[in-house]
């Protein structure tokens, strides 16, 4: 299954790059979020906050304290742009949908195994579905209203 996830990963970057269509729809004047203090950030709440002071350890915080924030340069771009294509706005909604379903598992997983201790995952769940809030009062109020998408700008 690794496998998978890797080639599609690939795939979706290789057509972000190469594919014409696609990455003629690319607007890079609106795209000016700086990734690189999110990563650093991340980076830096691993080696202050982990569970143990182990090389393997502080990479699994790392990547779920950096999977927690990853979608706010997606939400940005969506918001300075605008309109919302609707694509775009499914995706981002099952995202956070996803994310929000795996707050039930932690609960069911708290009340049924006896060492469930994952905080720093719980923790930054709970902040990714917290990002997603705002997205999901939009996205409710076009779909009640049976039309298109905007985030305020």
């Amino acid at each position: 299954m690794k496998l998978v996830f890797i080639g599609s990963s690939l795939a979706i970057v290789w057509c972000m790059r190469m594919h014409r269509t696609v990455k003629r729809s690319y607007d890079r004047p609106l795209d000016t979020f700086r990734h690189y203090f999110l990563v650093a950030a991340c980076f830096l709440l691993a080696l202050l906050v982990h569970e143990k002071f182990t090389f393997q350890e502080i990479f699994w915080a790392f990547s779920i304290y950096l999977e927690a924030v990853a979608i706010l340069p997606q939400l940005v771009l969506l918001q300075r742009s605008g309109n919302v294509d609707n694509l775009a706005g499914q995706y981002v909604f099952f995202l956070g949908a996803y994310r929000a379903l795996y707050i039930l598992n932690w609960i069911y997983r708290y009340f049924t195994e006896q060492h469930f201790s994952r905080w720093i995952a719980c923790f930054s769940g709970l902040v990714q579905t917290a990002l997603y809030a705002d997205f999901f009062y939009y996205y409710f109020i076009s779909w009640k209203n049976n039309s298109k998408l905007q985030l305020p700008a």
